[in-house]
């Protein structure tokens, strides 16, 4: 029986940035969502599960996944990604900042921009990914919060 998942996911250490307590607790959460339940099938694999390395080498972002009798890498260009990426992050921003003393219909308005764009990005990303590995919407997603994490500056 075949077993198409990630088991495992790691961010590369040497090119994720500093994070704060906020940020570093969103990254573990997003593993944890992601390793608990994710359908991950790249294209050639006959059964996983999946072991997935995510890393930033020049501009491009690379999966690196591995499984039993299984090894493949994908460099994809940062490009299509970065406006919402940059996007994704301001509006984060301003988001942590309206929860320290917004009115509840303002945080409430914040939040609907920024899931917006979460899934706008996860989508994107998706995309990114046809041909390559099959993921559903909430696989998406929680890949494009660790995308965030590791594009973050600072």
């Amino acid at each position: 029986m075949s077993d198409h998942r990630l088991a495992s996911v790691d961010l590369d250490e040497a090119t994720l940035p500093s994070a704060t307590a906020e940020i570093d607790h969103e990254r573990r959460v997003a593993i944890f969502d992601l390793i608990e339940k994710n359908v991950f099938r790249p294209d050639g694999a006959e059964a996983g599960p999946y072991g997935l390395k995510l890393s930033l080498q020049d501009n491009r972002l690379v999966f690196d996944i591995t499984a039993v009798e299984f090894s493949r890498t994908y460099a994809l260009s940062l490009t299509p990604l970065k406006s919402v990426l940059k996007d994704y992050l301001m509006i984060c921003d301003s988001y942590y900042e309206a929860l320290r003393g917004s009115s509840a219909s303002q945080i409430e308005a914040v939040d609907m921009g920024r899931r917006g764009l979460h899934n706008e990005g996860a989508e994107l990303l998706k995309a990114r990914l046809d041909g390559k590995v099959e993921i559903d919407h909430e696989t998406a997603r929680r890949l494009f919060t660790l995308v965030c994490a590791l594009y973050r500056r600072g």
